[in-house]
Formats: structure tokens, C-alpha cells, sequence
């Protein structure tokens, strides 16, 4: 084993060093990297997207007929108590 020993069998933790190029299990079934606070690529990918619904004229107007017809049905009063909820917390 040479002068490498296991941190575990002597109750220590291991170093930055052993600990380098370990990846968190979750992490590695997502396939990302982290990225310290923040995702930028998650930030970027998001952004995109958005860019991409804006300028579909067509994908803009379905969503406002939906949100048109979910505030005139059934749930629009609990839609429009959930808004007055959210404004109060607001920041002015």
C-alpha cells in the first residue's frame, strides 16, 4: 500500500487531496459539474429558452388563451386570491 494509508481505518478524514476527483453520487447521476454558487450553464440554458418562447409569436398566444380561460373557469377566484397572497409579500 505504500506510505498511501485509508483516512477511515484510523477514524481520520480524508484530505482535499484524496478527496479530489470524487464526485458526490448525486452528482454523477446528473452528469453536471459543479459549479460553485450558481449554475451558469443551467442560468444560460434557461435563458435561452426563454428567448426562444418570447419569439414564437404563435407559443405566446396559446399561453395567454390557457391563462385566459383558467382565469374566467372555475379556479379564477382561487387565482386571484393566490395573487393578492403573493403581493402582500412583496417587496416594494
Amino acid at each position: 500500500m505504500g506510505n498511501q494509508q485509508n483516512p477511515q481505518q484510523h477514524g481520520n478524514k480524508p484530505t482535499r487531496e484524496q478527496n479530489a476527483g470524487q464526485q458526490n453520487p448525486q452528482q454523477q447521476d446528473a452528469g453536471q459539474q459543479n459549479e460553485g454558487e450558481g449554475n451558469r450553464t443551467a442560468a444560460r440554458a434557461y435563458n435561452a429558452d426563454q428567448h426562444r418562447f418570447a419569439g414564437d409569436r404563435q407559443k405566446i398566444e396559446e399561453a395567454a388563451q390557457a391563462a385566459r380561460k383558467a382565469i374566467d373557469g372555475t379556479g379564477g377566484k382561487d387565482l386571484a386570491n393566490a395573487e393578492k397572497e403573493g403581493k402582500k409579500h412583496a417587496r416594494h
